[in-house]
């Protein structure tokens, strides 16, 4: 059973900085893409950012050049550093594991989701 734990969110003032922590464990072959997404309160769940096991990366148009996101393959973790943060970031992110492979085939998971707040 693959599972995605999520860490590094909370409370932090308009203009200072997170660093999101995501690590999927089970008996995983490789991870095809990882990513982050977001969920505000009445709102649909939006992509924030994704990256490649190839290391290509994707970002919204809201958080580029304030977000970064890396990976480490050999540890199937990736971290979303987050920088200059707005009170619009207030929200709740999911980590993703896109086209997991494992001994019994391949999915997609996600974390339970952890809670960041920007105050103004």
């Amino acid at each position: 059973q693959v599972q995605l734990v999520e860490s590094g969110g909370g409370l932090v003032q308009a203009g200072g900085s997170l660093r999101l922590f995501c690590a999927a464990s089970g008996s995983i072959f490789s991870i095809n893409a990882m990513g982050w997404y977001r969920q505000a309160p009445g709102k649909q769940r939006e992509l924030v950012a994704t990256i490649t096991r190839r290391g290509s990366t994707d970002y919204a148009n809201s958080v580029k050049g304030r977000f970064t996101i890396s990976r480490d393959n050999a540890k199937n973790t990736v971290y979303l550093q987050m920088n200059s943060l707005k009170p619009e970031d207030t929200a709740v992110y999911y980590c993703n594991a896109d086209r997991v492979f494992t001994a019994t085939g391949v999915r997609d998971y996600w974390g339970q989701g952890t809670q960041v707040t920007v105050s103004s």
